[in-house]
C-alpha cells in the first residue's frame, strides 16, 4: 500500500523547497496524498479491508493536521499547495 521510492523521489523534487527536503510540510503532505489516493483505489476492490481502513483514516487525520499548521504559519502557501495537490476544502 506504500508508494515507490520513485514516486517518493519525485514528490520531493516537485514539492520540495531544496535539494533532499523530505520534511518540510508540502512534501509532508504531497506524500500522505498520494498514499491516501492509492489506498482509496485499494478500496474500491476490498471493500471489507478494515485494518487498512483505520490505516487510511489515520493517514487522513494526520494530513490534516499539516494542512492546518500550513495555514495556520502561512496562508499564500496552503492556499496554492491545495490547489496544486487539488485537494477540495
Amino acid at each position: 500500500m506504500s508508494i515507490t521510492p520513485e514516486e517518493k523521489a519525485r514528490l520531493m523534487k516537485e514539492y520540495g523547497t531544496k535539494e533532499g527536503d523530505t520534511g518540510s510540510p508540502e512534501v509532508q503532505i504531497a506524500i500522505l496524498t498520494s498514499r491516501i489516493s492509492t489506498l482509496t483505489e485499494h478500496f474500491k476492490t476490498h471493500k471489507k479491508d478494515n485494518h487498512s481502513r483505520r490505516g487510511l483514516l489515520k493517514l487522513v487525520a494526520q494530513r490534516r493536521k499539516l494542512l492546518d499548521y500550513t495555514k495556520g504559519k502561512d496562508e499564500a502557501r496552503y492556499q496554492d499547495l491545495i490547489k496544486r495537490l487539488g485537494i477540495r476544502r
